[in-house]
């Protein structure tokens, strides 16, 4: 087990800036604007040798209670308890404000051990907050510029003795092949996709309310699920390209299409207290495109009254407008009351199952063989394709090679054929299914390259 470290400030400091210097990549928006951070970031962190688990925060507030800052407070503060220690982050620029030092009497009623850590000291000026920050109580501030990778060093040193209780010092290991299956869950603002994330995790782990566009950063957080290892992504919601406004929403949007792309099954939620919307099947077909393995989720199914009627329209539709993922997985749920979620993780491993299938060279030609007998392909100005051999390339999503003449003749119709053949004949239901044509090379062709 490895050291926890909590990162508590007043907007605007620089946690965010630290959290991505400390884990080693820009994962956490940042941006000028206060309060882009929501709910709590975790990430593995590390200096040298040094190895903990960080947190990054909304910070704490005064605010009504109910509230969105009320419940971005109380992630914060889950997030001192869960922490061995508590890098409370000041602007050494601006000096210690009204603002600071109420956070950190709030702090120190948590009784976790707390270091100052006075970012953005890179200029001399900065000196004098870095001094002031002395009547904080905390001992030594910390002199340090996340931006510029200054201070790492005493940082180091503060995290070391709890990191040392913990056995947080890295030992290089053996990274295996088979890690976590990668989850991210998206769709439309306000579908319930952190409703969804900790009625999973079993706790309030994500902030919620009825204010669409609470998540800003996808989110990662490890669960265990019957024995599987899971690496869950809660994104922000991803509204049609016109209707996103602001820099802040388009990072957002921007952090959960790259989710899709580290994802192994992504998740579509669909509200189905509403009409299916054709951005709800932008994000199918966006999810087949980047080859991830999808299922489709119906949410808040409690407060549909005609659930079979529903559930017609939503197969029609994507079946007419979605033929690549054809026969895609949906489940119905209700996340606010906690059902549906074992069907759910058994389409999610199934699809991720389908996803990784391999099947033998054998098998894909006697298959070959039988389809063209029973629909030969076409032959353009009188002369036929011909296609001689397959194999499957690659899983992950399954990719086919298909070896013959002329096939960059294939017509899409016929691609299509092959597609629904193999989808039906060894389950590929709803998996994306990519073919690389390759034609065999003509000797006496010199103009060939």
């Amino acid at each position: 087990m490895t050291a926890t470290v909590a990162i508590l400030g007043r907007p605007n400091v620089g946690k965010s800036t630290l959290f991505n210097r400390l884990v080693g990549r820009k994962i956490a928006l940042v941006d000028n604007q206060p309060g882009v951070t929501r709910d709590r970031r975790e990430g593995e962190g590390r200096i040298g040798d040094l190895k903990f688990r960080v947190f990054d925060t909304a910070g704490l507030d005064d605010a009504r209670k109910d509230s969105l800052e009320a419940r971005m407070s109380a992630q914060a503060e889950t997030a001192i308890d869960a922490a061995d220690l508590v890098f409370f982050v000041i602007d050494a620029r601006a000096g210690i404000t009204p603002v600071d030092r109420a956070f950190a009497e709030r702090i120190r009623r948590r009784g976790k051990p707390t270091v100052v850590v006075a970012n953005k000291a890179e200029a001399r000026e900065a000196m004098a907050g870095v001094h002031e920050a002395f009547e904080l109580g905390f001992g030594e501030p910390l002199a340090v510029s996340a931006e510029h990778g200054e201070g790492m060093d005493l940082l180091y040193d503060a995290i070391l003795p709890y990191a040392k209780s913990a056995e947080g010092v890295v030992e290089e290991a053996e990274e295996t092949a088979s890690g976590p299956l990668r989850l991210a869950i998206i769709g439309q603002p306000n579908a319930g996709k952190s409703t969804l994330v900790n009625a999973l995790l079993g706790e309030e782990r994500m902030l919620t309310g009825p204010e669409a566009g609470i998540t800003r950063d996808a989110i990662a957080t490890a669960f265990r699920f019957e024995g599987n290892d899971i690496r869950l992504w809660d994104t922000a919601g991803i509204r049609r390209k016109a209707k996103v406004a602001g820099k802040i929403e388009k990072l957002a949007v921007g952090d959960a299409l790259r989710a899709i792309r580290f994802a192994d099954c992504v998740v579509v939620l669909i509200d189905a207290s509403l009409p299916i919307e054709s951005q709800d099947l932008t994000l199918l077909d966006l999810v087949s495109q980047e080859g991830r393995a999808v299922v489709l989720v119906l949410s808040k199914w409690d407060l549909v009254e005609d659930k079979q009627k529903t559930l017609r329209e939503v197969t029609s539709k994507l079946e007419d407008v979605l033929p690549d993922i054809r026969g895609v997985p949906v489940v119905t749920l209700s996340a606010q009351r906690e059902r549906g979620l074992d069907k759910l993780m058994q389409a999610v491993f199934a699809a991720d199952k389908r996803w990784n299938h391999r099947i033998p060279t054998s098998q894909i030609n006697r298959w070959l063989e039988a389809a063209i007998e029973r629909n030969p392909p076409p032959a353009p100005g009188g002369r036929p394709i011909k296609i001689r051999y397959a194999t499957q390339a690659n899983a992950r999503p399954p990719t086919f090679a298909l070896f013959g003449n002329q096939l960059a003749k294939l017509p899409e119709s016929y691609l299509r054929y092959l597609m629904n053949g193999l989808r039906q004949d060894f389950d590929l239901k709803g998996v994306p299914i990519r073919f690389s044509l390759r034609g065999g090379k003509n000797p006496y062709d010199k103009d060939r390259r």
